[in-house]
């Protein structure tokens, strides 16, 4: 599967040209594809919150006798051919495909890196891939993230990524680098093996490449260096505004506000189950800052890349949960409709 996403991905680049909108329209598509796992869960959303009355009533009548409320229900949604879960089950499908297009994303951004590396070593200028106001697309949107692969983005990249590049083996179809790495990191006087790059060698292998970067190539030094006169210490870490910035900011601060609509949106159209309707109050605020909050940080410290596919995709889904509740309040009307004018006649 990732590798098919992958392959997906590298198509759609090679008829725009350009990563950063290719992301955009790979969003979409991917957004289109779990169209019907929305639409399924959002009727059965809709199914649940109609008999809420009869539910309340349930409880009400019940509230003694949990197992013959229990029941009571169980027979109300049999009646209604309705399932609790079917309302969630959709969504818990879609994790598989998310997961596998992270993975897919994941390795493009990491084989970019690793074909940037080369070029440094090379003492040349990498090849970024800028989109509107980020400078390189592989590496995070921020004033405290350099344009150049630095020593943290380079950790992030996984070990067999790290081989296949030694050893000249494409990701899918796509070459990393066609230069000849062991030869290149003899002549920079790096010593390293195969086995180098095993799981644990991984972080000395790496930071040993990302000293010979620095020592070959001046022009990655100046590329990384961040302003002294701009550096904040906070209680768990150190943020320095790099000379040469990759971002803005702008896309972990857009996935955060396009979370808490889309959250807020979410959260509109579930319906609350009447058993638990003090503890949902709570447990929907926490969601509505939870995710946010966990996207502003993970778009943070990610690649643009895939701070541009959460951005796009929560855009994507805003349109298609507008369009799809108009297509079902549009249905549901009109089959209102009919029935009145058959109770008439």
């Amino acid at each position: 599967m990732n590798e098919f996403l992958y392959g997906i991905l590298q198509w759609i680049n090679g008829w725009i040209g350009n990563y950063g909108w290719s992301m955009v329209v790979f969003t979409i598509l991917v957004r289109l594809v779990l169209t019907p796992f929305d639409i399924k869960s959002r009727v059965s959303m809709r199914k649940t919150t109609k008999i809420q009355p009869e539910l309340q009533r349930l409880q009400a009548k019940y509230a003694n006798d949990k197992e013959k409320l229990n029941r009571k229900m169980s027979e109300l949604y049999k009646k209604e051919h309705i399932n609790p879960l079917s309302s969630c089950l959709p969504l818990l499908l879609t994790w598989p495909i998310l997961i596998a297009v992270f993975t897919a994303m994941r390795m493009v951004s990491n084989g970019m890196l690793l074909g940037q590396v080369t070029e440094i070593l090379e003492g040349k200028t990498p090849t970024m891939e800028p989109f509107l106001w980020i400078k390189n697309l592989w590496m995070p949107d921020s004033l405290f993230s350099p344009a150049y692969p630095d020593l943290g983005s380079l950790k992030q990249i996984t070990g067999d990524l790290w081989l296949k590049w030694y050893n000249g083996q494409p990701i899918g179809s796509h070459m990393i680098t066609t230069t000849d790495v062991p030869a290149l990191l003899q002549n920079v006087g790096l010593e390293l093996t195969a086995d180098s790059f095993s799981n644990a060698n991984l972080q000395a292998a790496i930071e040993a490449i990302q000293k010979a970067m620095a020592e070959v190539n001046p022009a990655y030094v100046d590329g990384i260096a961040g302003s002294a006169r701009w550096t904040f210490n906070l209680l768990i870490t150190k943020l320095t505004v790099m000379n040469n910035f990759n971002g803005l900011m702008l896309l972990p601060i857009l996935s955060a506000v396009t979370q808490i609509t889309m959250t807020k949106i979410m959260n509109g159209n579930q319906p609350q189950q009447p058993q638990q309707q003090n503890g949902a109050a709570g447990s929907g605020k926490f969601m509505t800052w939870f995710f946010p909050i966990f996207s502003l940080i993970i778009c943070f410290g990610y690649s643009s890349a895939f701070a541009l596919y959460w951005v796009a995709g929560n855009l994507v889904s805003m349109v298609q949960t507008y369009i799809i509740n108009k297509v079902l309040d549009t249905k549901e009307q009109k089959a209102g409709t009919v029935a009145a004018e058959g109770t008439v006649k």
